[in-house]
């Protein structure tokens, strides 16, 4: 299939896990990319992987001026977007005793504030009909021990699809999420636990899927790919659950 021949599209956190995996099949798929991620190294092996067109930007979601300096650089490249996968994030587990303000604030400012005020840059350019998707997880709904400040960041994503759809709509633009269940990402190497720690979490997940193995970023790429393009033209402000049966079961 090529359904986004002619089209732009952009993701955050590209670089690597479900991000990079999205870039790639949105390419594969006849898309101009665009991708951002705080790390240089990895973007430019990103770039590597995804095609020599795709343009590769530093950019810290967790920094409410780099929105403005993202849609800045696009702009001055005459630069328009026909979907966005807001996908950067952090997730760090803790126990509720052990919470701080660091912890709550990094994760509230990359996940929820530096999601919000990158769309709200990014709005006026994307074109009419553009679809914008965010990478929630089920952990906003099965209230798994230790994910407390993750899993409240995620909620409030969810919401974010319903009340930014009602906001552009008017100009054309819907808003949906997908929500990844344990997926074998990166990520897992940084939720700030030790290693017999994630291992121990890691089979007492698995235990709880009904497939009986974590997801794989391409699986959760298909998903992006579908809400954000012209496949799911009827469907708004919805959520869509990709888990193995783990939440839903």
């Amino acid at each position: 299939m090529n359904r986004f021949t002619n089209k732009t599209v952009l993701v955050t956190g590209g670089n690597s896990g479900i991000g990079l995996a999205t870039a790639i099949q949105y390419a594969k798929e006849g898309a101009r990319v665009v991708i951002t991620g705080r790390d240089q190294a990895t973007l430019d092996q990103a770039k590597a992987l995804i095609g020599a067109d795709t343009i590769a930007l530093q950019n810290d979601q967790g920094d409410i001026r780099a929105a403005a300096e993202l849609a800045r650089i696009l702009a001055a490249q005459e630069i328009r977007l026909d979907a966005i996968f807001i996908n950067a994030g952090v997730a760090k587990f803790a126990a509720f005793a052990d919470i701080d303000e660091a912890l709550w604030d990094q994760t509230f400012n990359v996940n929820v504030k530096g999601a919000y005020f990158t769309i709200q840059a990014l709005t006026p350019l994307l074109n009419r009909g553009a679809a914008i998707v965010l990478n929630g997880s089920i952990n906003a709904h099965i209230g798994m021990p230790s994910s407390s400040v993750y899993a409240a960041s995620k909620a409030a994503l969810i919401s974010l699809a319903k009340t930014l759809s009602a906001e552009l709509l008017p100009v054309g633009v819907r808003v949906n999420v997908v929500s990844p269940g344990p997926v074998t990402t990166p990520l897992y190497g940084r939720l700030g636990m030790e290693s017999a720690q994630l291992e121990q979490m890691a089979a007492a997940i698995q235990a709880q899927i009904p497939l009986q193995r974590f997801g794989t970023p391409e699986e959760l790429a298909s998903a992006v790919l579908f809400l954000s393009s012209a496949d799911s033209a009827f469907v708004v402000g919805t959520e869509l659950i990709v888990d193995g049966g783990m939440s839903q079961l």
